[in-house]
């Protein structure tokens, strides 16, 4: 089977395609300005564009990881989470609160979907 890699950098790949599989870096916000719930919109929006580029959607999600800053933003990230994800099609997940990559970061989620 051939790899396909998309978003390819030198030190990763937004994501990347092997067979029926499909493996998305953890994604961030663009505007980190935003509260936790704008930036679970924009990384959201993001997956969504991942997914679309390496011919797959939100309703084939198989897993998912979301780290917080804060657990405390909990539910403000489920309320954005739960309008988003596919009805009847939610992936296995785990949420848990981390230091992120820069502290203007609230939320990284990184998804593994079908195709």
């Amino acid at each position: 089977m051939k790899i396909k890699r998309i978003g390819a950098g030198p030190r990763m790949s937004k994501a990347v395609r092997y067979g029926d599989l499909v493996f998305l870096a953890g994604q961030v916000p663009d505007d980190p300005s935003a509260d936790v719930a704008g930036q679970t919109r924009q990384v959201l929006e993001k997956i969504e564009g991942l997914l679309a580029e390496a011919g797959t959607d939100k309703s084939q999600l198989l897993s998912a990881t979301i780290w917080l800053a804060d657990i405390a933003t909990f539910e403000q990230m489920n309320a954005v989470w739960d309008a988003w994800v596919a009805p009847g099609d939610p992936p296995a997940r785990a949420t848990v609160e981390a230091k992120l990559a820069r502290p203007e970061y609230k939320v990284e989620i990184m998804v593994v979907a079908a195709r």
